[in-house]
């Protein structure tokens, strides 16, 4: 098909448009990248960074000399996959139960929930609940926090209500109980939603620091985004280069910058994310469009 002069010209800002707004977007995640990747001394000089000008792994070596930060990835990858699974059970059962006819009081819950999503007794009274529960600064309280997600809640039941009632019928002739049918019919035919919300509920665990700086002062237990938090500061920055030997010190005196540090701290703790996020990114549209229509 032949474009106008007029859908080429209209065709052609678009696409100028677009590619700015690539740009702008993109560009300051590659910038720190390529800071990472180059050395201080030459990061100092200024100017627009578009690739590395003297290129250098030595901030990562830096890094990694961090004995916090590998126990960091463990505890944000226990939390990540035991947090999504707790989430994704407990969501699920909360909503199959909302989800079915005739249930008591099934309004006032599910509007107490809702309620949820837009109030909270502040960070004060929930730091209270948490301390008089002996779960301040336990692994225990990441798992459980945020565990029940009012937001997953709501498209977990949206898909419930539109199951064909045939499912469970046949199920309960066969003598199955509620909990075997959730668990028999409704879980395995669930596959599409409960994989797109564990994308939301994984990603959102895995970026979470602000939680786990208020309530856990074990450093053993800080997840990997705090800890990363925690060396953007400069002066946990200069402790690490601090550390090191005399003769590294020296060595790296040009090299590495506190600036460097925290560029090379943040691509470490975010690229595992960022890589596995666009080959999944499909299912975050996929997972908003579940229930939304009715035939």
């Amino acid at each position: 098909m032949r474009l106008s002069a007029s859908d080429k010209v209209v065709r052609t800002i678009i696409y100028t448009l677009l590619t700015i707004l690539t740009f702008i977007t993109f560009y300051p995640f590659w910038n720190s990248f390529i800071i990472s990747i180059n050395t201080g001394s030459d990061t100092a000089l200024g100017g627009l960074t578009l690739w590395p000008r003297d290129f250098t792994l030595e901030n990562y070596k830096v890094v990694f000399q961090e004995k916090h930060i590998y126990n960091a990835y463990l505890v944000t990858i226990a939390r990540t996959v035991l947090g999504t699974l707790l989430s994704m059970f407990f969501t699920a059962l909360f909503a199959y139960g909302l989800s079915k006819k005739g249930i008591v009081f099934k309004r006032f819950y599910t509007l107490f929930a809702i309620f949820t999503m837009f109030f909270n007794g502040g960070l004060i009274p929930y730091f209270i609940i948490v301390y008089s529960l002996n779960l301040y600064n336990t692994f225990l309280f990441l798992l459980l926090h945020g565990m029940i997600s009012v937001y997953n809640m709501i498209i977990f039941r949206t898909f419930f209500s539109q199951l064909p009632d045939g499912l469970e019928e046949s199920a309960r002739i066969d003598g199955c109980s509620n909990f075997g049918v959730f668990f028999k019919i409704v879980l395995p035919v669930s596959g599409p939603v409960i994989a797109t919300l564990s994308l939301f509920t994984a990603v959102t665990l895995w970026n979470d620091w602000f939680i786990p700086a208020v309530f856990i002062q074990n450093q053993n237990l800080v997840p990997l985004q705090t800890l990363l938090v925690q060396i953007i500061n400069a002066g946990t920055t200069a402790s690490l280069m601090t550390n090191l030997n005399s003769y590294a010190q020296s060595a790296l005196a040009n090299t590495v910058t506190v600036k460097a540090l925290q560029m090379a701290t943040m691509m470490v703790a975010t690229l595992p994310i960022l890589c596995i996020y666009p080959f999944l990114q499909r299912f975050f549209v996929k997972g908003v469009l579940i229930g939304s229509l009715k035939e």
